[in-house]
């Protein structure tokens, strides 16, 4: 519903064109645009409308979206009930919104200019000159609680019980100092939603002296009670894994040669509208000296990726090879036979490269030996047929196949958002911040925060048939612009306007999905008009 209202500052009148709707439940102004005063208006209305005297671009979708779901997750009161009482004006709560809407936005941008520049600001109100400082007061206590409170948002929103997974991202982040030699390489264990790979409970570990990935299992199952948590593995962590408990992993495809002898037509489409191009054979075989249940899956993105990758690597060998027959028959490489083919190992280290290229020497002494190579060209063939795009999957589930498949790829989708999130956010806001556990623990709940709300805005879209990793998500949003027009005084206030950018497709859906017309009022003053 739309009314004008007046607003007097300093004996005069100005009008706004004021929109209200109901926001949860309850009314709120969702728009409000400053219209002038009445002399402005009747000038209007005559056809006298001044040019904007500035104009200014910024992104808005991805910050509006990211404020908007932690509206929804009641982030700020929970954050500062799980705190506890506080004197600072601006609360913890507060402090950490603002960290988490930074991360998941522009984990790239240093803090103050995109404060400065961004609409942030004029969603919330925070003192940014204490924000380090403020969130210097997360203790483990206060962090644990956080966490845990969040988590319980997020559960509450999906509605879909508590089945999780316990995954593990070994390359977390490496934390820098100004002294080069100084760094700490980190790792993180994580509890996620079974539905869209949200996380709900974290752990930070060294990788130097990394604790087995069943011990951090069990660890984070601690941090997160619930009975219903499925172990995820890679196939390098399978002989670490006590496959007593609930489990999806992967297991080395050289342990099962009968399965990746089978025909392609053994294998079904899983799911051609979430997996394009992925087959999977559903079937039984020995592991650890049990029988059982076992998918052969098949991606034709992967293996046109081994396959380029493996073009890489053969091209590399032939061409160092090429380079070293050169080197013996100029006679600048007079190493004796035992050296010569210390150098080939070298150059063709590595399984696959070793399966199909087959070098051999003639002569014995230095200055005398030359080299020849042959590709094998149907052990290419056998390499691409039975080993690209393939992963031998297990689990102790009854779980569809697509399931299966979801639950072994969270890792990966994990992995994928920490690497953006984390990419110079670990620089530190300074080039002496100093990385004390402290702080690295602060800046992992801000991370694992971010991920947090991005994996849930990544579900939701899922669900709307936008499947989309957080990054293609993240970059589709940003890509819905605000303009600000400025009109220059006429007496009064200056007038300022907001116009959205023209959307794509998926923009509008993104846009309609996240309500992004009901962005709370701006709350800086100078900033008041709308569009």
């Amino acid at each position: 519903m739309a009314s004008v209202i007046g607003k007097k500052v300093g004996g005069r009148t100005y009008y706004y064109l004021v929109t209200s709707a109901r926001v949860d439940g309850e009314p709120r102004v969702v728009s409000q645009r400053y219209l002038g005063t009445a002399e402005e208006i009747g000038r209007a209305m005559d056809g006298d409308v001044s040019a904007p005297g500035e104009a200014r671009h910024r992104t808005f979708g991805d910050v509006a979206a990211v404020w908007a779901t932690l509206r929804r997750l009641d982030f700020v009161r929970r954050v500062d009930d799980a705190v506890g009482p506080q004197r600072a004006a601006t609360t913890l709560g507060t402090h950490l919104a603002l960290a988490v809407l930074h991360r998941a936005t522009a984990p790239e941008t240093e803090l103050a200019s995109w404060w400065e520049d961004g609409v942030a600001r004029e969603l919330l109100k925070a003192d940014l000159a204490n924000h380090w400082r403020a969130l210097q007061r997360l203790t483990p206590e206060r962090i644990a609680r956080v966490e845990a409170s969040v988590a319980e948002a997020v559960l509450g929103l999906l509605g879909t019980g508590n089945a999780a997974l316990a995954v593990d991202v070994p390359r977390f982040a490496t934390f820098t100092t100004a002294d080069p030699c100084r760094c700490a390489l980190a790792g993180l264990g994580l509890v996620v939603t079974k539905d869209g790979a949200i996380p709900l409970a974290s752990q930070v570990y060294p990788r130097e002296g990394a604790p087995p990935f069943a011990t951090l299992a069990d660890d984070l199952r601690r941090r997160y009670p619930a009975n219903d948590v499925t172990l995820v593995f890679t196939a390098g962590q399978a002989a670490q894994v006590d496959l007593g408990r609930p489990f999806v992993g992967a297991l080395p495809l050289s342990e099962h040669p009968e399965l990746l002898a089978k025909p392609a037509s053994a294998r079904k489409p899983v799911d051609p509208e979430r997996f394009a191009g992925l087959t999977a054979l559903d079937t039984r075989a020995v592991v650890a000296g049990v029988r059982r249940r076992v998918l052969l899956t098949h991606s034709e993105t992967l293996h046109n990726a081994q396959a380029r990758a493996f073009g890489d690597e053969l091209g590399t060998a032939t061409r160092e090879l090429a380079g070293l027959d050169a080197a013996l028959a100029a006679g600048t490489y007079r190493g004796d036979r035992s050296q010569v083919n210390a150098e080939i190992a070298r150059i063709t280290r590595g399984r696959r490269v070793e399966r199909v290229l087959s070098p051999s020497l003639a002569g014995t002494r230095a200055g005398e030996i030359r080299l020849t190579w042959k590709v094998d060209d149907a052990a290419v063939s056998r390499l691409r047929d039975e080993f690209f795009g393939k992963q031998v999957l297990v689990t102790d589930h009854d779980w569809p196949v697509a399931e299966v498949v979801t639950a072994y790829r969270a890792r990966t989708h994990l992995d994928s958002t920490f690497r953006w999130l984390t990419g110079a956010a670990v620089a530190g806001p300074s080039p002496r911040w100093d990385w004390t556990p402290h702080r690295i623990a602060v800046h992992t709940l801000v991370t694992v925060l971010a991920s947090t709300v991005t994996h849930l805005m990544r579900r939701e879209a899922d669900r709307a048939g936008m499947n989309l990793s957080v990054r293609e998500l993240m970059d589709s949003l940003a890509g819905i612009g605000e303009t600000v027009l400025r009109y220059p005084s006429t007496g009064g206030r200056p007038r300022t306007r907001r116009l959205l950018t023209e959307r794509n497709p998926e923009q509008q859906a993104l846009f309609d999905l996240f309500s992004l017309t009901q962005t709370p009022p701006r709350h800086h003053p100078q900033r008041t008009g709308s569009a």
